[in-house]
């Protein structure tokens, strides 16, 4: 997911590099046509600026995030727009990050002012909200759901990875709906030193094994890897980038050893291939392109990538907004 720094206008530095890809269109790794872009759906509004999506295992519905409004969109498959399905600011929400549907259909939502929120997507419901005790500076980003229906979210502010049980989720539920989040993962002492104020953990994904989660730090471009499994002597590792790297990662997908990532600020969407313990990543495919519109993450359903479709540098984060059309890309080939 994206975060409030790029409401700063962008560096010069930054700036050449747009245009220098921007000319050079494209680039894949392994294929001799660049990856087609297209639009699968429109979301309503002229204030949406998206930035979160997930998909419904049982259904194939689709979940979309408003950064700007906390807004919530669903698009059943095959549908040309989506439709509201939580309205902006129900239940205190300010934004939408990171969503996740899980196995039980249950919606979660990441706030990045406040926690996370989970929704029955049948009732439409609040079940359980976590959210963080105190005023510290925090900015709750993404998740991932593991096989075993664990959620871990990541801080981009405070380094931190929190976790959430399906026990610690039926207790909050049972007294009322509402616990404090609790870190169990704390990077601070193995990421590149930031400036002040500056944003790192980003996206987040689980191996479908559930051993291990990856979590991109998006201002250096790295990934780290974390062991779940309660042997491990020393969880967090930093995994090694083949062929390129993770510069602006945003949100992140996986499926089986092929990870792909959403790059921002460069307008790139790459495709990564891991090796079996996760230790390794290399670059496979790549595109970008000024269509993707600063891209902050997608998902694979089916044989498709969805891309959300932030425009960003139109409004939202970076200032006034510039009414437009909104839209979630499908990005074949990649």
């Amino acid at each position: 997911m994206f975060h409030a720094r790029f409401r700063r206008t962008l560096t010069a530095t930054t700036a050449f590099a747009i245009a220098t890809l921007a000319l050079t269109g494209c680039g894949t790794d392994d294929a001799t046509e660049p990856p087609r872009i297209g639009t699968a759906y429109t979301l309503p509004g002229d204030r949406v600026y998206p930035e979160g999506i997930a998909a419904d295992p049982r259904t194939g519905d689709t979940y979309v995030g408003s950064y700007t409004t906390g807004a919530i969109y669903r698009a059943a498959p095959g549908a040309t727009e989506a439709e509201v399905f939580l309205a902006e600011g129900a239940d205190g929400r300010r934004t939408a990050n990171g969503l996740k549907v899980d196995r039980a259909g249950r919606l979660w939502v990441t706030d990045s002012t406040k926690g996370v929120a989970v929704y029955d997507t049948a009732t439409r419901g609040l079940i359980a909200r976590f959210d963080l005790p105190g005023t510290d500076p925090r900015f709750v980003n993404d998740l991932a759901i593991t096989p075993d229906g664990t959620a871990y979210l990541t801080d981009s502010i405070r380094g931190v990875i929190y976790r959430v049980t399906q026990d610690q989720l039926r207790e909050a539920s049972a007294r009322g709906g509402t616990a404090d989040l609790t870190a169990r993962f704390d990077l601070t002492a193995r990421l590149t030193p930031r400036g002040p104020g500056g944003y790192g953990l980003n996206g987040i994904v689980a191996d479908p094994a559930g051993n291990y989660l990856l979590v991109v730090d998006m201002a250096p471009g790295e990934l780290y890897r974390i062991a779940l499994t309660t042997d491990a002597t020393d969880p967090i590792r930093k995994v090694a980038l083949r062929g390129g790297d993770l510069t602006h990662g945003d949100g992140l997908e996986l499926r089986d050893n092929t990870l792909w990532a959403a790059q921002n600020k460069i307008n790139t969407i790459s495709r990564w291939s891991l090796t079996d313990d996760g230790a390794t990543a290399t670059r496979t495919g790549h595109r970008t392109d000024d269509a993707l519109k600063i891209p902050t993450t997608l998902i694979r359903v089916a044989d498709r990538t969805l891309v959300v479709a932030s425009q960003f540098d139109r409004g939202g984060p970076m200032g006034p907004g510039t009414p437009t059309t909104f839209e979630i890309l499908t990005v074949d080939g990649i």
